[in-house]
């Protein structure tokens, strides 16, 4: 069991590593150096489709051994579990709608031509409540699992610090793009938890 837990950790880690490093300036100025600028257009749908892939394994390690179990929430509350959880992905959903999600696939850029001009900063709809409520919805999702085993909850605290860290890097990035309207907004939006809204005096 415990060979097992530590094999899935080190599964994580490296699938966080490699994930958060093919996001990295650094990484896609060499993929244009490679392959020329037209990379871009397939870039991220070639990311996405490598993440999913990788992360198989991870999932498929978590079903051939979950672990001793440490709870079942029974019911009636497992159905509010449940019913917390469609309600996430229907947040996941609408968010990736607002955002474009054909953009966020990858398949606008592989079909369609830069259009070039400046990134729009979404603000509205669920961004009003959280600044990332994609990872807010995924975090809801995980946790509000009805049955915890302990490989299960090592993949759920992995995800949890992965998704963390990748917010506070994809907020400096932001920043960097958007200036001092992301950082107006961020001091009246929180980052992930709605109500915790960051004051500096």
């Amino acid at each position: 069991m415990a060979v097992s837990s530590l094999v899935l950790i080190f599964a994580i880690v490296l699938w966080g590593f490699v994930h958060s490093l093919l996001v990295t300036p650094g990484t896609r100025a060499r993929v244009r150096q490679w392959f020329g600028a037209g990379s871009d257009r397939w870039y991220r749908l070639a990311y996405n489709i490598f993440s999913i892939v990788t992360f198989m394994p991870i999932l498929g390690l978590v079903a051939m051994d979950p672990g001793e179990t440490l709870y079942v929430i029974p019911p009636p509350w497992s159905y509010l579990a449940l019913a917390g959880q469609l309600l996430a992905v229907a947040a996941l959903g609408v968010g990736l709608l607002q955002t474009g999600l054909w953009t966020f696939l990858g398949f606008e850029q592989l079909l369609v031509k830069s259009k070039g001009g400046n990134p729009q900063m979404v603000t509205g709809g669920l961004y009003r409540w959280v600044r990332h409520p994609l990872y807010t919805a995924g975090l809801v999702f995980i946790w509000l699992t009805p049955v915890m085993t302990v490989n299960l909850l090592v993949l759920n605290i992995g995800l949890t610090i992965y998704l963390v860290v990748g917010a506070i890097f994809e907020e400096r990035k932001l920043v960097r793009e958007f200036g001092a309207a992301y950082r107006d907004y961020q001091e009246n939006v929180p980052m992930l938890i709605p109500g915790m809204i960051r004051r500096r005096d």
